[in-house]
């Protein structure tokens, strides 16, 4: 190969040479190619291979960066919460001695009204924490069997005795990333069974095959949401309920909308004010077929 310059343009060529045998002079047959638009393209592939593992490391240094600052911030917020928390009891305690008796019930209602408060931001700071390094976690796909996965976070959950939990009979086995699964099931089971409205009621987790995946669904007979929220609760932070409760922080829903779709899914909702409500996902994984490669 060699280059062939002009005035106006660089171009390649390839000289391809066969010799003749026999006697006299030499004689031999040149043939040559124009190879300018490959090599064009090669030298075009190459710096963008160049720029991607440039990109690549910008942004693996940008991740540490983050995870270093979330993880700073975090702790940095978490230590004057506690002190607050520990400030509110002493506070609490000094004004019982003093008085030598139990403090005020308004009193009493105020400290526990900032204690709780105090525990909704942490709450919130954990799930900001959860939310920002979601699509970054680095999680190896094992054998998943879902029954047994939701039968543990049930366990966890611990449904109070009137709230009954059924399963389908057809729940598969897959070779997925088993946690951020958990953690879906997880959230979509702890709002049905937190926001059940009833001393008696019913949850339901279905599944069904779809095409790339399994189309589960998490079902309750609960007090159900009005058709002009089913976008709104899907935003980080958004409740429809005042945030007073620890546990009410508006994250749990984009948590699993963002897991659902790093993995390639889709999540919805089908309900009715006063009627229950179906929150469904699409997780996009195949079926464990017994020699699948496990990593």
């Amino acid at each position: 190969e060699y280059p062939c310059h002009s005035p106006m343009e660089k171009r390649w060529f390839t000289l391809r040479g066969t010799r003749f045998p026999g006697e006299g002079p030499p004689r031999v047959i040149v043939a040559h190619e124009d190879i300018t638009a490959r090599r064009e393209a090669e030298e075009a592939l190459r710096r963008r291979v160049e720029e991607l593992a440039a990109m690549t490391q910008t942004l693996e240094r940008r991740n540490a960066e983050l995870d270093q600052f979330a993880y700073v911030t975090s702790h940095d917020l978490r230590a004057p919460l506690r002190g607050i928390t520990n400030l509110s009891r002493w506070i609490e305690e000094d004004l019982e001695e003093d008085l030598e008796e139990a403090v005020p019930p308004e009193v009493a209602r105020q400290f526990n009204l900032l204690r709780g408060r105090v525990g909704h931001m942490e709450a919130m700071i954990e799930g900001i924490l959860q939310y920002s390094r979601i699509d970054r976690a680095e999680i190896a796909p094992e054998v998943v069997d879902v029954k047994a996965l939701l039968t543990e976070v049930i366990n966890l959950l611990d449904p109070l005795p009137g709230i009954a939990v059924t399963l389908g009979d057809d729940m598969p086995t897959l070779h997925t990333q088993r946690l951020p699964l958990q953690q879906v099931f997880q959230n979509l089971l702890s709002n049905a069974l937190k926001y059940h409205d009833k001393a008696e009621g019913h949850i339901h987790v279905g599944v069904r095959g779809c095409d790339g995946g399994h189309a589960f669904s998490v079902a309750d007979d609960g007090p159900g949401i009005a058709l002009k929220y089913h976008e709104k609760i899907w935003t980080l932070f958004q409740t429809l309920e005042a945030q007073d409760k620890a546990d009410n922080t508006g994250v749990g829903l984009a948590l699993v909308k963002k897991i659902v779709e790093a993995q390639g899914g889709t999540v919805g909702v089908t309900s009715e004010e006063g009627r229950g409500a179906m929150f469904y996902f699409v997780w996009p994984s195949g079926p464990y077929s017994g020699d699948a490669a496990i990593g």
